[in-house]
């Protein structure tokens, strides 16, 4: 009879999984063009208010009203995202 010994480093499983995930959380982020007030919420992990009091009036954040709704191009605003949260560490 032949006995074999299987070890699995669990922690690197994980982080294997999680790279994963993200490669493929950012490719379906990269396929869309707009988002909305949802989108934009879920994005950056703030409330709707948040966003209003933080950057959503400052001038150099792209948007968009169509009708009654809000629309955010995806990379722009992801670019206006990064470059407002370097700003907020040097205040």
């Amino acid at each position: 009879m032949l006995d074999i010994e299987l070890k699995v480093d669990e922690k690197e499983i994980r982080r294997l999984y999680l790279e994963k995930l993200d490669e493929h959380i950012e490719k379906i982020d990269k396929e869309r063009t707009f988002w909305d007030t949802k989108e934009l919420q879920r994005q950056t992990m703030l409330s709707w208010s948040t966003i209003q009091n933080e950057f959503f009036y400052d001038e150099r954040f792209p948007k968009y009203k169509l009708g009654r709704k809000w629309m955010f191009p995806a990379k722009k605003t992801r670019e206006f995202l990064l470059m407002w949260i370097e700003e907020q560490k040097r205040r």
